[in-house]
């Protein structure tokens, strides 16, 4: 379980990106794989298709989103 100062929050760096593609996602950040993503999305597992767009066959990943869900995923352990 994370403590509250490693909750993660959106990097200054990315705030502004709205969306990235799955493919370029580690570009950008190290955790977690694109490989996990790609598995985590298709089977839908913690409903992490609420941050997944697809467009022409491509999936983008909301990044402001991303963060919010991960937070959320850790707060619910923690209950």
């Amino acid at each position: 379980m994370l403590k509250q100062e490693q909750i993660a929050t959106i990097p200054e760096t990315v705030q502004n990106i709205g969306m990235i593609p799955l493919a370029q996602w580690n570009k950008y950040f190290a955790y977690p794989s694109s490989g996990t993503l790609r598995q985590m999305i298709f089977h839908n597992k913690y409903g992490i298709n609420k941050i997944v767009t697809k467009l022409g066959g491509r999936i983008y990943i909301k990044v402001a989103d991303f963060f919010n869900w991960l937070n959320e995923q850790d707060q619910q352990e923690a209950v």
